[in-house]
């Protein structure tokens, strides 16, 4: 088969055994994958420059991550949503939603930003999608999981509470899971063979096929498309995330990381994978360019209500890093004194900037309601 094989195992189950990349036969190129790659290269681009018109884009990438956070574990099944990861990383647990699941979360936007950074001295490898997985499990319920480590044991994929006889998916064996490992490190660092981003889509599925952690493998694949962006600096800023994306499409995602598999249908799986990056990539210089036109705005309103303020400037800064705050949050960020931050927080709060939403007269949170609006996704699933 072209993208692998199922092979009978002593044990009398069937496991993947992916071939090693590039496909053999070559991905086919024809006229739609090619339109498709064109506009996915120039939404790519454009949101790229899109990033370049803001002032400090680092202010608002933080939400981006987060949001991408979210809905990546969300196709895995936590309820987290980012209004509660945004309160539990300011405020601790105020939300109803179980701890372990916005942990995880928190876990993913950590494994996010070490990975980036590492990109500096290391190159996407082996070693580091390691690191980065030790950091998705660190102190949540994969935690006993082996993290950081490749398994040593048979996994598979399958209802939860299920056996590995009525799996739906079961991955290659562990002598088999190191042979295909290295393949596919040695694929990760070819510059020559595909596009960038056909490279990407390829990349992704071999290794969910490998699958070669107990657990997080969705989670780490995913993430794995966004660093293969960075490190080939296809984008400057890490803006583009999938997982939307994959999560409305979750049905057409999985049937065609099987259909791949036992087909060899690498073509079906690349078009829903552009198209994808293509939708994704215009929603979110779309997004940019609102972010852009509130921050003038209300840069605006600050400077006519309050005057040249740089205090209040620079609050206004904080809510694009993150909508939620409390005053003593402001006090701290700002290092001023209480009394300023409480007097800043109040006239954010007449100008309709902020608004309170514990109800309560004491210890109060507040959210920049205007940006956190614009995070604020239909994650309604759909077929395609």
């Amino acid at each position: 088969m072209r993208a692998g094989r199922y092979v009978k195992q002593p044990t009398g189950i069937k496991a993947f055994i992916p071939a090693s990349l590039p496909p053999d036969p070559p991905i086919e190129m024809d006229h739609e994958l090619m339109r498709l790659l064109s506009d996915a290269d120039r939404a790519l681009g454009r949101l790229d420059a899109a990033c370049t018109l803001v002032p400090n884009p680092s202010l608002f990438v933080a939400m981006y991550i987060r949001e991408e956070a979210v809905f990546s574990s969300q196709i895995e099944g936590t309820q987290s949503s980012l209004h509660d990861v945004l309160q539990f990383e300011l405020f601790g647990n105020l939300s109803e939603r179980p701890v372990e699941d916005t942990k995880e979360v928190l876990n993913y936007i950590t494994a996010m930003n070490e990975g980036l950074a590492r990109l500096d001295e290391l190159p996407l490898c082996l070693r580091l999608l390691r690191e980065i997985h030790g950091t998705l499990l660190q102190s949540v319920r994969g935690d006993h999981l082996l993290p950081g480590e490749f398994r040593r044991s048979q996994n598979w994929i399958g209802s939860q509470g299920g056996s590995l006889v009525d799996a739906t998916f079961i991955p290659p064996p562990v002598h088999e899971m190191h042979t295909a490992l290295d393949n596919f490190e040695k694929f990760i660092r070819d510059r020559e063979t595909y596009p960038v981003l056909i490279q990407c889509g390829i990349a992704h599925v071999q290794f969910e096929s490998i699958h070669p952690f107990l657990d997080g493998n969705g989670r780490l694949g995913r993430l794995l498309l966004t660093l293969m962006l960075c490190e080939q600096e296809v984008l400057s800023r890490p803006l583009l995330y999938l997982s939307h994306y994959l999560k409305k499409h979750r049905g057409k995602y999985y049937d065609l990381l099987m259909r791949v598999r036992e087909e060899g249908d690498w073509e079906s799986w690349l078009k829903f994978f552009l198209r994808g990056v293509c939708e994704v990539s215009r929603a979110a210089a779309v997004r940019i360019k609102k972010i852009l036109e509130l921050s003038k705005a209300h840069h605006r309103l600050i400077e006519a209500e309050l005057g040249n303020t740089l205090l209040a400037s620079k609050l206004l800064d904080l809510l694009f890093e993150s909508p939620l705050i409390s005053v003593r949050r402001v006090e701290s960020k700002l290092k001023c004194s209480y009394v300023s931050a409480n007097k800043y927080v109040r006239r954010f709060c007449e100008l309709g900037l902020l608004r309170e939403f514990t109800g309560r007269r004491r210890n109060r949170y507040f959210e920049y309601v205007p940006y956190y609006e614009l995070f604020e996704t239909d994650d309604g699933e759909d077929t395609i």
